[in-house]
């Protein structure tokens, strides 16, 4: 397929998206506005921060085979398939713990499989090493020539792609908030924004690293560091895909106060992180604060 042929703008992308004021007592009483970025809403099978680091990336692949990274809940994997089955391309899916390979997949893969894309379970210890590039040879033998994009979208191109996020933020807010999972979107948020706007990432995973990592991308994507940015590693709430009674409480309180479908793995964590940064103080009266939805339930 010739570059030219893969048209994303015929899957009708919502751009840019909706900015909803969310009003809470709890952010009011301090003198903060709380906004909502509903990047959900971009596209119902390419939501969020999938589209943004999507979208270069496909750009870049023209049509070949794409061959990705996940675990066996991965958002990722789930948008990658779809985009192959709505714009034609194929699909593979390198999925991370090969004692799945034999039993019923899950909805996620479920859905993955539907779409067309091919599942490759490999062990755990193969999955950690997915960057060496034996491991790397081994997948491009198997399969043939692909495009390889990284766990989570996360490379220099979707960093790229994710600029347009804080473009679209210019003058609508003093601090932009993100949930952060391979860091990707922070480090193009922040390159986006204006001077005078900070971006702020909840992690969702533990381990110190993502500091590091949204370093390394904004080095290969723009070059050394770009805007203002900072993390607040306390809200994971146990690690990636772990949560807590306390955290689905408040998220269904979130919901039926804003009318907001609030997934819980990385929108309601940080929706959680705001609310108790702005209980402590963290933002002075006067701050305005938009909250980017990056994907729904």
């Amino acid at each position: 397929m010739p570059p030219e042929a893969l048209d994303l703008s015929r899957l009708q992308p919502v751009l840019p998206s909706p900015l909803q004021p969310a009003e809470d007592v709890r952010f009011a009483r301090h003198g903060v506005r709380l906004l909502l970025k509903r990047d959900d809403l971009i596209h119902p099978d390419l939501p969020g921060n999938k589209w943004r680091k999507l979208s270069p990336n496909l750009r870049a692949a023209a049509g070949r085979t794409v061959l990705t990274f996940g675990g066996a809940y991965s958002n990722h994997l789930r948008a990658t398939a779809a985009a192959g089955r709505l714009l034609g391309f194929p699909t593979i899916g390198v999925v991370r713990g090969d004692e799945l390979a034999g039993r019923p997949l899950n909805p996620s893969l479920a859905r993955c499989a539907a779409d067309g894309m091919t599942l490759h379970f490999v062990d755990r210890t193969t999955y950690r090493a997915k960057a060496d590039p034996e491991v790397l040879a081994g997948l491009l033998s198997a399969f043939g020539e692909c495009c390889v994009i990284p766990e989570g979208g996360s490379n220099a191109l979707a960093a790229q792609g994710c600029t347009e996020l804080g473009r679209e933020l210019h003058g609508r807010a003093d601090v932009v908030a993100v949930a952060c999972g391979t860091g990707g979107t922070l480090a193009g948020l922040a390159a986006g924004l204006a001077p005078g706007q900070r971006a702020l990432g909840i992690p969702v995973l533990r381990g110190g690293f993502l500091g590091d990592a949204v370093r390394e991308l904004q080095q290969e994507a723009f070059g050394g560091p770009a805007g203002s940015w900072s993390l607040d590693e306390r809200f994971h709430f146990g690690g990636y895909a772990r949560t807590t009674p306390q955290l689905h409480a408040f998220a269904d309180d979130f919901e039926q106060r804003h009318g907001l479908p609030v997934e819980h793995l990385y929108v309601a964590k940080l929706l959680y992180a705001l609310t108790a940064m702005t209980e402590e103080g963290a933002f002075p009266p006067g701050t305005t604060v938009a909250a980017v939805v990056t994907g729904r339930p």
